[in-house]
């Protein structure tokens, strides 16, 4: 059980609540409240991080990634805990119970309203994140290793997410929703964007061409950089135009202090050296969303 629950990366669960906490902070902002909901989701949402998690410790392993030059800790697969065989198994077994979580989920959405249609809608884009998941390092061509992971975990952490999660609660679709889905997925890119910088080195030479691999270590910084900053934007903005409680805008104390991190970003030289803040950029993320989330489900 051990070697399954390090297998599992259980740290990597808060950053993917992040973007379901969000969508239900701007549903409940509107007015809309689904707690039976909202726990449904969130249980998809841990499937799917812990399939994309098995997915890219067989999928590194399988490439030849996750050798003895990588840095940080060791994988499952790595530390031969885990042979190619169980996690296949894990892989199987971890996408049938995301499919029951996420069909369970859309039938007591959509069935005692008759929208079939919207219930299709989202299951196609379910099955497209759980197919996302798989390929993001496992197969012959896998995307994350031509520098498309970025554009993906925006996607799906952050429009996908957010707006997916304010779609099932509201039965709707608001445009200023876009505002924090783009606050978390700029947040979990950089999440991803510092993992890329730490292990750069490694996946050049292993031939995984991230788009750190593409840019360089100094031009990923500024990315980096970029990436916090509209993030921060993008909260804000929204903030002015939604809040109705002080309690929501202390989710700017988290994000702001996602800029003091870039610092220390900026002073690595060492891709090693960004491993120490690799987990308070997760952690930050969540925070965020927390505390947007808590800002509207806490009366003052």
């Amino acid at each position: 059980m051990k070697k399954w629950i390090h297998a599992m990366r259980l740290r990597t669960l808060p950053l993917a609540a992040s973007c379901i906490l969000a969508g239900a902070a701007a549903a409940k902002a509107d007015g809309f409240r689904n707690t039976t909901i909202l726990v449904l989701t969130l249980c998809t949402a841990f499937l799917l991080q812990i399939l994309s998690n098995f997915a890219n410790d067989y999928g590194d392993f399988t490439h030849g990634v996750d050798n003895e030059h990588r840095v940080g800790p060791k994988r499952a697969m790595q530390s031969g805990a885990i042979s190619k065989a169980q996690m296949r198994r894990a892989l199987i077994i971890t996408t049938i119970l995301t499919l029951v979580s996420g069909i369970s989920l859309l039938w007591i959405v959509f069935a005692p309203k008759s929208q079939f249609v919207s219930a299709l809608l989202m299951l196609l884009i379910g099955i497209g994140a759980i197919a996302a998941a798989i390929k993001y390092t496992v197969g012959n061509n896998p995307y994350g290793y031509r520098g498309l992971g970025d554009l993906f975990v925006f996607a799906f952490f952050g429009p996908v997410g957010v707006i997916g999660t304010y779609f099932l609660i509201a039965s709707g679709f608001k445009l200023s929703v876009l505002l924090p889905a783009c606050t978390i997925g700029l947040f979990s890119t950089a999440v991803l964007n510092l993992n890329n910088l730490r292990d750069h080195e490694n996946d050049r030479a292993s031939g995984k061409r991230t788009l750190i691999v593409q840019m360089g270590f100094r031009n990923g910084k500024v990315y980096q950089s970029l990436l916090i900053a509209f993030g921060i934007i993008s909260l804000i903005i929204w903030l002015i135009f939604t809040s109705t409680g002080s309690l929501a805008w202390s989710a700017c104390v988290p994000a702001l202090l996602q800029s003091l991190l870039l610092l220390r970003v900026w002073r690595a030289q060492e891709p090693a050296k960004l491993d120490p803040e690799l987990k308070k950029v997760a952690m930050l993320a969540f925070l965020t969303a927390l505390l947007l989330f808590l800002g509207w489900f806490i009366p003052e």
